[in-house]
């Protein structure tokens, strides 16, 4: 599935995507390919991403996630890569 991680000065990743984890406000989630479309807002916590055959953790602030058509948009406040420590 495509996927587009979007702030609001920037992409903070932008390709193909197996799975990823969403820290949702009624609980975590896991959006897989072909998932059926929804919208759902996001609560501050951690989103996994799983693309190219490795495990991606992303500490976020909230914010919304759209699955139309096997696309994945999510909009976050702020994205931080968990491994690295810095500003995705």
């Amino acid at each position: 599935m495509q996927v587009k991680i979007i702030t609001p000065d920037k992409t903070a990743f932008e390709g193909e995507a197996q799975a990823i984890t969403f820290p949702g406000n009624s609980g975590e989630f896991e959006v897989l390919d072909q998932h059926a479309a929804m919208i759902s807002l996001l609560k501050k916590g951690h989103m996994r991403l799983k693309a190219g055959g490795k495990d991606q953790n992303f500490s976020i602030d909230g914010g919304v996630v759209e699955v139309l058509n096997n696309k994945v948009v999510v909009l976050v406040e702020s994205i931080e890569d968990v491994q690295q420590g810095v500003e995705a």
